[in-house]
């Protein structure tokens, strides 16, 4: 689907009716102010786009849609992976999301997709691409069956890995 035809995030996971994983394999991402403000010692405030982030992962889940994050991440970890790690629990988890992390050099064995990716569902993915530096260069959706197949198992296999977010520390 050309990227004039992917629908708004927000419409996508509100379509969800049983699940919505999330696959991030970077060690980061664009910067934004509340990121700059952890780095600085400052006080993180989760406002905003966060805030909204928050209430449509709420209502997903009070949907009983399944919502689970898997990270894929180097150690030791970057400013960007600590910032992340330090705000998951009081966002991501508080939120409903399940939330799991994957060091890297557990992910050697795993067939894994080029780009981070959201599935919905089992049937819909919608890959996002970055540029080098973390910047958002763009997104695709699609419903090939193979393509599905093969981010079900990349994501399963990297679930079934990787380390709850209560028990990993960076």
């Amino acid at each position: 689907m050309p990227q004039s035809e992917v629908p708004d995030f927000g419409e996508l996971l509100r379509s969800a009716e049983h699940s919505a994983v999330h696959l991030e394999m970077r060690d980061s991402y664009m910067e934004d102010e509340v990121f700059a403000a952890w780095r600085e010692g400052r006080e993180v405030e989760l406002s905003g786009a966060y805030q909204d982030w928050r209430a449509l992962v709420e209502q997903t889940v009070a949907r009983g849609v399944d919502v689970r994050r898997a990270r894929v991440v180097s150690e030791p970890a970057t400013a960007y992976i600590r910032w992340e790690h330090s705000i998951t629990a009081r966002h991501n988890v508080a939120a409903g999301e399940s939330v799991r992390w994957l060091p890297r050099r557990f992910a050697s064995r795993l067939a894994l997709p080029g780009n981070d990716l959201w599935l919905i569902d089992r049937k819909k993915v919608l890959f996002h691409w970055f540029t080098g530096d973390g910047e958002w260069a763009g997104h695709e959706v699609t419903e090939d069956v193979d393509t599905v197949k093969m981010v079900l198992a990349a994501f399963d296999a990297v679930w079934e890995k990787a380390i709850p977010h209560d028990l990993y520390t960076v």
